[in-house]
């Protein structure tokens, strides 16, 4: 991949990423508070660590791209008891680690960054990874949500909870 084709990928994958973001933002409020301890199966994660598994992992993404290797995951701090803390981190953290994307040059974005020995790409296309990625559990935590009593958003179409709303041309 040249720079330049790696520059227009990210151009438009960053305006991707963050539409995605105010989704993911969406699911993450609808956790119910008071039962970040929940778990639907015995081996499932508990919905606290299944939340800050989605926010934490977009922004590894981000912050690994713009630095040119895949950081270490580091563990759920402390401060993060609730799900109101995964959303505030999420706010704070996460336009600041897209903004590091989008400010990069072709010839960082085009870098082939090693994913931990298993395969090799370039920087740039961990951004569509870090779709795939978020989709994946953002349709597990919205299952979480329903088992929860809580209210399921709109996703990619109406819910149960937030029915679909035609806009004002159709």
């Amino acid at each position: 991949m040249t720079p330049d084709m790696a520059k227009g990928v990210a151009a438009h994958s960053c305006k991707d990423v963050e539409g995605e973001a105010a989704t993911t933002r969406k699911v993450l409020a609808a956790f119910p508070a008071g039962q970040e301890a929940y778990k639907p199966h015995e081996k499932s994660m508990a919905a606290l660590e299944l939340a800050y598994h989605i926010s934490s992992t977009e922004i590894w993404f981000l912050e690994s791209i713009a630095a040119g290797a895949m950081g270490p995951f580091t563990e759920k701090p402390e401060s993060i008891q609730t799900f109101a803390d995964v959303v505030a981190d999420y706010d704070a953290r996460f336009g600041p680690a897209l903004a590091k994307v989008a400010a990069m040059d072709g010839g960082s974005l085009a870098k082939i960054v090693p994913f931990f020995g298993v395969f090799e790409m370039p920087a740039v296309a961990y951004l569509n990874f870090l779709l795939k990625h978020s989709i994946h559990h953002r349709g597990q935590a919205s299952v979480y949500v329903r088992l929860m009593g809580g209210k399921v958003p709109s996703i990619y179409g109406g819910s149960a909870d937030e029915p679909f709303q035609a806009g004002a041309g159709a």
